[in-house]
């Protein structure tokens, strides 16, 4: 069993590198000269509206077609040259696991044992107990519900103890509380196992609760890459952020901090006695200060962040999501 990371830890050595990624059929290029990192332990979604090239990205990564130019390493395996050496650092669901309905799953694990080397009854029980299935592996998987079923796929994906996890819309068909169990599996996964985890979703209020980062693509092509959720360290201390300070007095507020460097007034309420501001992370403790030498009362700080639907659609110009 890999060491654990520290919670919200991340590697800095690339597990999966995807280095320039382009598929052309008929002269029409699906994907474009497409790159991205994903690191040790962390879970990054992979966004993009209809046609975007998503699921010919993922088919591509694990070898189920091949690629026009370009390469993807996994662990630094090139899998155009070393294909069976780069698959064995990789696990998977892509679509719809497939089992022998009328075996149990504990039998469907020992059969995909058997076909790869190296895997110990040990290694069953640690992903069984991993994915939350002690209880069931004596039952017959077509007694299995759609979310036991998408558990035992991802059990079955890490029996050989893989670098890197690639899943296709695992919570499709999901209700609520199966869409959560499997973020909250995935999240363990990622900590405790220190595996990478790239997902592909609609789901967006799903993958900003679970992705530590997203890559976006329109047209076979790399929009962004986004941090979620506070990445810590001096690189979320730099980052720009939208804040808004309700005081006793709006007015006052606003001249003094036009008076600071570094802070842009974006908007002011005299009647909630609200400002709002663009300031660097690392500088509010500085603007609290200034507020409070200057004998403003301040009695709440909210960050406004817009939500990844709502980034979504500015950085893919409205177009619906898939």
């Amino acid at each position: 069993m890999k060491e654990p990371l520290e919670k919200g830890k991340a590697d800095s050595t690339a597990v999966l590198s995807v280095k320039g990624v382009t598929k052309r059929i008929k002269n029409r290029n699906i994907v474009d000269k497409l790159s991205f990192d994903i690191h040790k332990g962390e879970i990054v979604g992979l966004l993009g509206p209809n046609g975007a090239g998503k699921t010919t990205t993922i088919r591509m990564i694990v070898g189920l077609i091949g690629m026009t130019e370009g390469d993807v390493l996994v662990k630094g395996i090139s899998v155009r040259k070393d294909f069976t050496g780069a698959i064995a650092h990789m696990g998977g669901i892509i679509e719809n696991p497939e089992f022998y309905p009328y075996m149990t799953g504990y039998d469907n694990l020992k059969q995909y044992q058997r076909m790869m080397e190296g895997i110990t009854e040990e290694r069953i029980r640690t992903v069984v107990k991993l994915v939350g299935l002690e209880n069931a592996m004596k039952k017959k998987v077509k007694a299995y519900s759609l979310g036991m079923r998408q558990r035992l796929g991802i059990a079955q994906a890490l029996l050989h103890d893989p670098s890197i996890l690639i899943l296709d819309e695992p919570t499709n068909g999901l209700d609520p509380a199966g869409i959560r169990e499997m973020r909250d599996y995935l999240k363990r996964i990622a900590n405790e196992e220190g595996i990478a985890v790239l997902v592909s979703s609609h789901l967006l209020s799903e993958m900003e609760l679970m992705c530590s980062r997203v890559v976006v693509i329109q047209e076979g092509k790399l929009v962004t890459v986004r941090n979620l959720g506070g990445s810590g360290g001096e690189t979320a201390k730099a980052e720009r952020v939208n804040v808004t300070f309700r005081v006793d007095d709006a007015g006052k507020t606003k001249a003094r901090l036009e008076r600071m460097e570094e802070i842009t007034v974006l908007n002011v309420s005299e009647e909630k006695n609200e400002v709002t501001v663009s300031v660097r992370d690392a500088y509010i403790p500085r603007v609290v200060g200034a507020l409070g030498a200057d004998g403003i009362a301040l009695y709440r700080i909210e960050e406004i962040k817009e939500s990844l639907e709502d980034e979504f659609l500015k950085w893919t110009g409205g177009n619906r999501i898939a």
